[in-house]
């Protein structure tokens, strides 16, 4: 099988903290893949480092089997990776739309499958408060924002960091169902959340960190059955 992005015994330090110890992982096309562990255990460290924001200590990170060890974000990006930010990371002192249209670009590939008319149909909400700045909006409507920003960029991979986070329990409901469609339309996915239950159950496969340090791994059907390492690893009972 085809692999999109390839992270292979990553590295990664904060000074003298080593935040990362060795991690692999794969992603291939169309599938989803979650990225779960506790507060601090080097998740988004992990995303940071391998889309260029954090310098790798060591390992590599590649992209269709091209080493990207250390490429900068921007170039990241232009290969096909979409990226929501854990904070969402929007403009506030500009609108809905410009928020989405500064964004909006043919895929790597050429082509134009998300457009600003698919991503408002997509968040309907959206459509309603084109000309509101970003600040004027909900957490969950900058959420949606967020999304829909990285959805215009027509990637083959969306990474979703803390989607949910601080969000309503509508508001979670409805980007839980608003991932399950993105993947359904054949975009790879990996998503960090601290719900673990919803993660398993909206991915294929699952990574567990602890300390930098990949402790469990595999098919998501298999880990949400394993209470054992959910309870150890995650406090999931």
């Amino acid at each position: 099988m085809e692999t999109l992005l390839a992270v292979t015994d990553l590295h990664a330090r904060y000074g003298d903290s080593h935040v990362l110890r060795g991690v692999t992982l794969r992603v291939s096309p169309g599938r989803s893949l979650g990225l779960l562990g506790r507060n601090g255990m080097g998740k988004t460290t992990l995303i940071r480092t391998a889309l260029g924001y954090v310098t790798a200590a060591g390992g590599s990170v590649a992209w269709q089997g091209r080493a990207m060890t250390g490429a900068p974000p921007e170039k990241m990006a232009r290969l096909g990776i979409g990226y929501v930010p854990e904070g969402r990371g929007i403009f506030p002192n500009l609108s809905v739309r410009e928020n989405l249209v500064m964004t909006s670009r043919p895929g790597a590939d050429g082509s134009r499958t998300w457009t600003l008319e698919r991503v408002l149909a997509t968040f309907p909400r959206l459509a309603e408060r084109l000309g509101h700045g970003g600040q004027q909006l909900s957490g969950g409507e900058q959420q949606m924002l967020s999304i829909g920003r990285a959805l215009l960029t027509n990637p083959r991979l969306l990474i979703l960091d803390e989607a949910t986070e601080g969000l309503a329990p509508l508001v979670v409901a409805e980007i839980w169902k608003t991932i399950a469609a993105i993947r359904e339309t054949g975009i790879a996915t990996l998503i960090v959340d601290r719900n673990a239950r919803a993660v398993l159950a909206h991915t294929d496969d699952a990574v567990v960190l602890e300390k930098g340090v990949v402790v469990a791994a595999g098919a998501s059907s298999a880990l949400g059955a394993d209470a054992v390492s959910l309870a150890r690893y995650l406090g999931v009972s």
